[in-house]
């Protein structure tokens, strides 16, 4: 799959480092490039269902290109929202869902977190798919 320069030079960032606990620090770095949900507009429609954490999402369209809001309690999953906002934000909304969720594969980081966080990460995931598609 061919994806947007800004995921695939990421994707081979995240490659290059061989250190289990290096690949789970560039996560934490990744929780500055989430734009922020805000606290009091979280809601049972914006939560992320099977996720460990706390976690809300809300997906628009911003002059016809996607736009991803996103907050969590825990600076992992905040991590892994702004890894998610590299991979959509500013991408035409079918371009976005053409993603699969396996770049996070290729960048090493799901041998990298619990079960229980890549189940959340893929949830994250199918519910900002579904949001999309919502938008059309």
């Amino acid at each position: 799959m061919t994806y947007p320069e800004e995921l695939s030079e990421l994707i081979e960032e995240f490659k290059e480092i061989e250190d289990k606990m290096e690949r789970l620090e560039m996560v934490f770095d990744m929780a500055d490039e989430v734009i922020p949900y805000p606290l009091d507009q979280w809601n049972d429609d914006s939560r992320v269902l099977g996720c460990q954490s706390e976690a809300h999402v809300f997906v628009d369209l911003d002059d016809g290109k996607v736009l991803l809001l996103a907050g969590a309690d825990a600076k992992l999953v905040q991590g892994l929202m702004g890894i998610l906002s590299i991979a959509i934000n500013g991408t035409a909304p079918a371009q976005a869902l053409l993603l699969s969720p396996d770049f996070v594969e290729e960048m090493g980081i799901l041998n990298t977190l619990s079960p229980s966080r890549s189940n959340g990460f893929r949830n994250m995931f199918d519910k900002v798919m579904k949001d999309i598609r919502g938008l059309e």
